[in-house]
């Protein structure tokens, strides 16, 4: 393979655009399919700490992201944190492997979800049947992956260019939640009938899965950060201003939303942001708002396929993958491959699955590998080369670690038997595939 095929990726994106890419990853379609199923889970006003919880766990993980991202600002991410803090030749590869034979799974259900989710909103403006609506999901599928297939500098303008949609259409809800008056009242009223006990630590668990999922993609900068400017730097401020920027939106379209429609009235709503803006503006208005949500949904999925093409480009770089998928196009620079893989396997995933299936059982297959075995790879790296050359050190060490291993091992629980088993048996297929490919290339533990 030549080296123009298989090279680095140039550096082209800044601060402003890495954050706006991870931002537009973040909110997607989520808040608007979630919304309604977090107020029915919770089961009162008090429905806002499962966002809170959200942010919270999104911003201490953040710090464990930011503090391998900045040290080892390379495409792929996950893989990269996990070979270093484990050992390239011995569990490294092991644990690196599971990851990307996670994320050849579990990605293309990503982009499936909001495939499936912006289908659901568009059956508001044109009724649409199951067959339809499967067939808009993988167009748009097929949209994303056209807009992709350019250079890297014209999709971090197209980013920004969608970013505005997503930034306009949370201003628009949050702004007419305030014109109307009674914008404070939910959180005047937020604990209201609450009852600390064991049945609301269950609720809260449920409910945070559906938040945490709509916070997802803080560290999609992490994925391209051998395209990333000024790494040490830009890596963790674009996450921290992510997360920052997207709990705030996140929780005044919450707030908006119940201080116009009675949160038990907003819990059976499929389209929540379409009834609350017709509510307030009437029915044109409502078709408006909902063309704005599909863009917001599109800009997402942008983001989301930009990010995970990388992971198992930056594994075959590594010679942890099928080697044809470090493909570098020749003249527009971007591993093609990859993005292609991904698209096809998120075409088959937007035809075959609901909405509801896929939601949790992301989560569930990530967890133990990706967020608990870097949170504690964190400690590995610490105790092996110290701390004096970080470019960026977490505040207060170890307590981020503890707390984000602690929350992320209840959310884990919460998922339930059905989902924890399913993602026990993705590792459990991992590492079966892995002894395979480890006995025929006689690398560790077979060397």
């Amino acid at each position: 393979m030549s080296e123009e095929h298989s090279g680095p990726l140039p550096r082209t994106l800044g601060l402003f655009q890495s954050t706006v890419i991870n931002m537009i990853d973040m909110v997607g379609i989520g808040p608007f399919v979630v919304l309604p199923l977090v107020i029915k889970i919770m089961g009162g006003p008090f429905f806002l700490y499962a966002w809170i919880a959200g942010a919270v766990l999104s911003m201490i993980d953040a710090m464990i992201w930011s503090e391998l991202g900045a040290a080892y600002p390379e495409a792929g991410g996950s893989f990269n944190f996990l070979r270093e803090a484990y050992g390239k030749e011995r569990w490294g590869k092991l644990l690196s492997f599971l990851y990307v034979w996670q994320t050849m799974i579990q990605a293309p259900l990503v982009v499936a979800s909001g495939s499936i989710g912006f289908a659901q909103y568009f059956s508001y403006l044109v009724p649409l049947d199951e067959v339809t609506r499967r067939i808009v999901s993988g167009t748009v599928v097929i949209l994303i992956t056209l807009l992709l297939y350019r250079k890297t500098d014209t999709i971090g303008k197209i980013g920004v260019l969608l970013w505005t949609g997503v930034i306009a259409t949370m201003l628009w809800i949050i702004i007419g939640g305030i014109s109307y008056g009674n914008f404070m009242s939910p959180i005047h009223h937020m604990n209201d009938g609450i009852v600390i006990n064991n049945l609301f630590g269950v609720a809260l668990g449920a409910a945070s899965i559906k938040s945490i999922y709509s916070y997802l993609g803080y560290y999609n900068v992490c994925h391209l950060g051998s395209e990333i400017k000024n790494p040490s730097k830009t890596i963790p401020r674009s996450m921290f201003l992510s997360v920052i920027g997207i709990a705030i939106l996140y929780l005044s379209m919450n707030v908006a939303v119940v201080s116009v429609i009675p949160w038990q009235e907003a819990a059976n709503s499929e389209f929540i942001v379409s009834t609350f803006i017709e509510h307030l503006y009437g029915p044109f208005a409502a078709n408006v708002a909902t063309m704005m949500v599909l863009w917001v949904a599109f800009a997402s999925l942008f983001a989301v396929m930009l990010g995970y093409s990388r992971v198992p480009y930056a594994a075959a770089k590594a010679g942890d993958f099928f080697k044809v998928f470090a493909k570098v196009h020749p003249t527009r620079h971007f591993p093609y491959i990859a993005l292609l893989g991904l698209a096809i396997t998120a075409f088959l995933f937007s035809m075959l699955f609901k909405l509801s299936e896929v939601i949790t059982a992301i989560l569930a297959m990530r967890i133990m590998i990706q967020f608990i075995g870097q949170a504690i790879g964190v400690i590995l790296l610490r105790k092996r080369n110290g701390s004096n050359n970080l470019p960026y050190k977490m505040p207060l060490y170890p307590l981020p670690v503890i707390l984000a291993i602690g929350m992320w091992l209840w959310i884990f629980y919460s998922t339930g038997q059905k989902f924890m088993l399913s993602g026990l048996t993705v590792i459990a297929s991992g590492i079966i595939a892995f002894l395979f490919k480890a006995k025929t290339a006689k690398h560790f533990p077979f060397q």
